[in-house]
Order: structure tokens, then sequence, then C-alpha cells
């Protein structure tokens, strides 16, 4: 769990400078994961002045930044129509619609942070 934790960490970095890649997910993750295997690192985490705020707000109580909500929303829309430009079959565009709208409302209904 411990290497499970950084490795959610760096992701989470990532997704924090990369575009389009979820960076909170894997930040929450990686604390979930600190808590069973790290407490140094779990505190180390949720004290973390760039990476601490977004997961201590969804601890606190399941908030999620507004930016972060249409961000999210948005990079899976832009995704769905890159997958549609490839050309991917109905049932597969299908599953992954669903699954994209089932996440966007589930985020956009968290609240904000």
């Amino acid at each position: 769990m411990f290497a499970a934790g950084w490795l959610c960490v760096g992701l989470g970095i990532f997704g924090i400078i990369m575009p389009g890649m979820p960076g909170t997910v894997f930040l929450i993750l990686a604390a979930w994961l600190f808590s069973r295997s790290s407490p140094r690192f779990e505190a180390w985490l949720l004290g973390h002045p760039r990476l601490g705020p977004s997961v201590r707000a969804w601890r606190a109580n399941g908030a999620v930044p507004r930016w972060a909500q249409f961000v999210a929303t948005g990079s899976m829309m832009a995704s769905f129509g890159i997958l549609v430009m490839l050309g991917l079959s109905l049932p597969v565009l299908g599953m992954i619609g669903v699954t994209f709208i089932a996440v966007s409302a589930y985020l956009l209904t968290r609240p904000t942070a």
C-alpha cells in the first residue's frame, strides 16, 4: 500500500500539471493508502500547502472545487468527442458515454470547496 500511495501521489501531481487528467482523485486515493500504511506520509500529504487542501476538503464533507467539477466534466466531454471522431463502435461509445455521464453527475452534485 505504501508504494501504491507514492504512485498515486506521482499520478496526482502529473494530473495537476497535465490537462485532462484528474489529479485530485489520485491524491485522495494516496491519502487513503497512506492512512493504512504510513500515518507519517498521510500527515505530510494532508499538510502539504498545494496538495493537501483538496484532500482535506474531500475528507471533511465530500467537497470538490467548482473549477475541478467543470474541468473534469469538460475533459470527459472532449474525450468523448475524440472517441467519436476515432470511430469507436456504438456499443463501446455507449458504455463510455454512460460512465462519463454517471461520473459527471456524481461530481456536479458534490458540495463545492
